[in-house]
């Protein structure tokens, strides 16, 4: 009987495997699993017209084209293009020498990228001068980039004038700039973010969705600076995307951006590094939350549900973003109103700080008696000092994407710029270029 038993039970294992193989082998047979709407044209791989990719996605494009005209300004940013020139005066004093000191306007919605970059007063396109604008200035400008990359390579990009590479740019920021056409998968398409990436040892095709959610912001909303004479887009991360880790980059490659004038200081210009602050440990973003959960929260249109491309601040609509996760939106508004008017007037602080070291430095330089080690200590406080409250005021957030990171910076700013001008007043000697609060002063064209 027992041995009838275990026959039993031997014949029923064998059939469960079996019918289990057979499960599998039908399974792995299957035909991939399809999109629930499908396609109605086939999109060609890269294509810089976003219009051919609306056919099968309306709602996506429909939404982006709302940015072209979405100028609504919020407390203390938006996208109405108003001058920080006007905004904060002291910037024209903190960028002197610089183009941003002739035209600094706050970015519009991203429809308007290759008019707004064309316009730009920052603009020089003199060919036979030296310093003419590169054509790596278009790198976030226009769907037609990841196609021109994969012809023609960053490096031969970037080594033409704006000038040249103007015949070939149609098409403004669209589709082809974070999806692979066919799938709609999230990619990498600047190379100089694969390249970034790749020099930390990360291979972005790992990455799950919700962090190519973020990722995708990161081929354009990152610090950056043009490398060499090819003037070749480059990421600064080889040390880490931390300020101090930033800075260090640079220190050892001795890049500077421009001199200011009358203090002979190398200086630096922080881009838009919405990416390195938001992934600097914020409490969203270690809470798994992504850039396009805040920025293209999903919304419907009947039964469809989409992600919104009419990216905007979230408190232009706080009740769709904020409201996914946070039950009490109108508290969340007044929490981060309260962070943004505590960094606002802390970045103030800052630029008076610093516009202290400058005049403290130009005085010590005009007195033509200076001490050479100390008024040298003291420069280099004045771009550090600078670069870190630039990190911070050139971020698109007043703070919020990371208030801790935010303040902690600027603390270290207003530090090195004190530093900056005692140490030139030490080089000469002079107690009277301690005087503080005098922002107002002329700046140098």
């Amino acid at each position: 009987m027992k041995n009838y038993t275990n026959l039993i039970l031997a014949g029923l294992v064998i059939v469960l495997a079996a019918a289990l193989v057979g499960v599998l082998t039908y399974v792995k047979n299957q035909p991939a699993e399809e999109r629930a709407v499908q396609p109605l044209v086939e999109i060609a791989p890269m294509e810089p017209d976003s219009s051919k990719w609306a056919v099968n996605y309306p709602n996506q494009y429909d939404s982006l084209m709302k940015t072209k005209t979405n100028n609504i300004d919020t407390t203390y940013g938006g996208s109405s293009q108003f001058s920080w020139l006007e905004r904060d005066p002291r910037q024209v004093i903190l960028f002197a020498g610089y183009p941003f000191s002739k035209d600094y306007n706050d970015d519009r919605g991203h429809i308007n990228m290759l008019e707004d970059v064309r316009a730009t007063k920052r603009l020089n396109l003199n060919d036979e001068d030296p310093k003419h604008t590169p054509a790596t200035c278009y790198s976030c400008k226009s769907s037609d980039n990841p196609g021109l990359w994969a012809e023609m390579g960053m490096e031969a990009f970037d080594k033409m004038s704006f000038n040249e590479m103007t015949p070939n740019i149609n098409n403004t920021l669209g589709c082809a700039n974070c999806h692979e056409a066919g799938t709609m998968r999230l990619i990498v398409t600047n190379p100089a973010l694969e390249e970034a990436f790749e020099r930390q040892g990360k291979d972005w095709t790992t990455f799950t969705r919700q962090e190519m959610r973020t990722v995708v912001c990161a081929n354009c909303h990152v610090e950056y600076y043009f490398k060499g004479d090819g003037k070749y887009l480059t990421f600064p991360w080889d040390n880490g995307t931390k300020v101090e880790e930033i800075l260090a980059y640079y220190e050892e490659s001795g890049f500077k951006d421009w001199v200011y004038p009358e203090t002979d200081t190398p200086m630096l210009k922080a881009q838009h590094p919405e990416y390195e602050f938001f992934t600097a440990d914020s409490t969203h973003y270690k809470a798994g939350v992504s850039c396009a959960d805040c920025h293209m929260p999903y919304t419907r249109d009947g039964a469809a549900k989409y992600s919104s491309h009419d990216v905007h601040s979230p408190l232009l609509n706080a009740e769709e973003s904020c409201g996914q996760c946070h039950t009490d939106t109108e508290y969340v508004v007044r929490r981060v109103n309260t962070i943004q008017e505590q960094v606002a007037t802390t970045k103030i602080t800052t630029e008076d700080a610093i516009i202290d070291a400058i005049n403290a430095i130009k005085a010590a330089v005009a007195a033509g008696n200076a001490d050479p080690a100390l008024l040298d200590q003291a420069r280099k406080l004045h771009r550090e000092a600078q670069y870190m409250w630039d990190i911070v005021s050139a971020e698109n957030s007043t703070g919020f994407h990371n208030p801790e990171y935010a303040l902690k910076i600027l603390a270290e700013s207003t530090n090195r710029a004190r530093q900056a001008q005692m140490l030139a007043a030490q080089s000469i000697g002079d107690t009277s270029l301690l005087t503080t609060g005098t922002y107002y002063a002329t700046p140098t064209p």
